[in-house]
């Protein structure tokens, strides 16, 4: 005999957050190691003395930074961490996109600014694979946008459902304040 707090949480919703959250924190590693990947190459074109290059390899931080904050997001569950993982996932997503449109419609243009001292042939093949990796870490941040959106839904549903009740007491030996009359 005493109190026993009884939530009702469905399995289903528990399982499909469950799966979602691994999927997301999966999703976020992914594009960890594709924007390290994208550093490298853009390293390897030599392209620090630019300002272009150096933007290029600024925008990779910050989608690491973007994929990091989704991780602390997704294991603190605060609302700080979540509203600074969206704003740097979109503008991250907005500006991969550009550039990986950029690299794969202007390669020749976009080398040129980008003052590489690597043989043009060479430079040209290494930005069409940092292209194709801006084109995937694009299609990765907005797959993190709809999981990280599923994630905050998964949490409200939760609280909302999380009806508390106490079983198995009688009420009848009570004393008045502790009586909840419904």
């Amino acid at each position: 005999m005493g109190i026993s707090i009884a939530t009702n949480p469905s399995s289903s919703t528990q399982y499909s957050h469950c799966r979602t959250h691994k999927i997301f924190l999966f999703t976020n590693y992914i594009l960890l190691g594709a924007a390290s990947s994208c550093i490298f190459l853009t390293l390897s074109l030599r392209l620090l003395p630019s300002l272009c290059g150096f933007l290029l390899i600024l925008l990779h931080l910050l989608t690491i930074a973007a994929a990091i904050s989704g991780c602390a997001a997704a294991s603190n569950g605060t609302n700080r961490w979540y509203g600074a993982h969206m704003v740097a996932t979109v503008v991250t997503a907005i500006f991969q996109g550009s550039v990986s449109v950029l690299i794969f419609t202007r390669a020749d243009d976009f080398l040129e600014q980008l003052k590489s001292y690597v043989r043009e042939e060479d430079a040209v093949v290494i930005l069409k694979l940092a292209g194709g990796l801006c084109g995937v870490m694009f299609c990765l941040e907005w797959m993190v946008l709809t999981l990280a959106f599923f994630l905050k839904y998964y949490d409200y549903v939760d609280g909302a459902d999380r009806s508390s009740k106490v079983q198995g007491e009688e009420m009848g030996n009570w004393s008045y304040p502790f009586k909840v009359q419904v």
